[in-house]
């Protein structure tokens, strides 16, 4: 039974044993390709689960790392060992029991059909019930990121070559002067030009799911 994923529970009444349950939580359709796109964008999937060996194997067929039998305080454990050894860690649950985890997690992300509690531990909720917004959240993150450190980059180009002419640091070579008009009209410029590159981001399309094994490390 645990071989196919289930979890046995037995059965008694009056202190003896009448049957045999095995309970089950299926699979998402989707996980086995997210699994994939995490590793194409560079990240390493590990399993933490409070399940038995059998089950967690059973179930984790994409993911070579896996811990099972782990109590709520031990996932958290595993959370922390990973940011010792310099390991940016996010963690993705829906459960009362991965509620520490979530909280000791550089970026927890709860999924929004979970527990109050899961939510409420977590930095990011997503709103799906689809484990493909992990990905889109991750995505998204380092397409902000990376703008972010373009619009830094532009921001700081462009001060080091205007400022000095405003300035007037080719006026004794070039007799070039910028009237205080042209100045404040550049500096507005630069101001509108990083908002503009910011409100590209807007246009985000998240990766669909038949798609994402596309998506690189950048």
């Amino acid at each position: 039974m645990e071989l196919s994923a289930k979890t046995g529970i037995l059965v008694a009444y009056d202190g003896d044993f009448i049957g045999l349950m095995g309970v089950t939580d299926p699979l998402k359709r989707e996980a086995a390709v997210v699994i994939q796109g995490l590793k194409k964008m560079g990240i390493y999937p590990v399993m933490v689960t409070g399940d038995n060996w059998r089950t967690a194997l059973a179930v984790a067929k994409e993911i070579e790392d896996v811990r099972a039998e782990v109590m709520p305080a031990g996932k958290a454990d595993v959370i922390r060992s990973f940011q010792k050894d310099g390991s940016v860690v996010a963690m993705v649950g829906d459960g009362i029991n991965d509620s520490p985890a979530l909280a000791a997690a550089d970026v927890g992300m709860a999924i929004g059909a979970g527990t109050d509690i899961a939510i409420e531990a977590a930095d990011y909720v997503l709103v799906r019930n689809n484990l493909e917004d992990v990905i889109t959240a991750i995505d998204l993150s380092r397409k902000t990121f990376s703008r972010i450190r373009w619009n830094y980059f532009f921001a700081m180009a462009y001060n080091i070559v205007a400022i000095p002419v405003a300035a007037g640091a080719l006026f004794p070579f070039t007799g070039l002067q910028m009237p205080p008009w042209l100045a404040g009209a550049c500096m507005a410029f630069s101001s509108v030009s990083v908002v503009c590159s910011s409100l590209l981001l807007r246009r985000y399309r998240k990766p669909r799911l038949t798609t994402v094994l596309q998506i690189t490390v950048e």
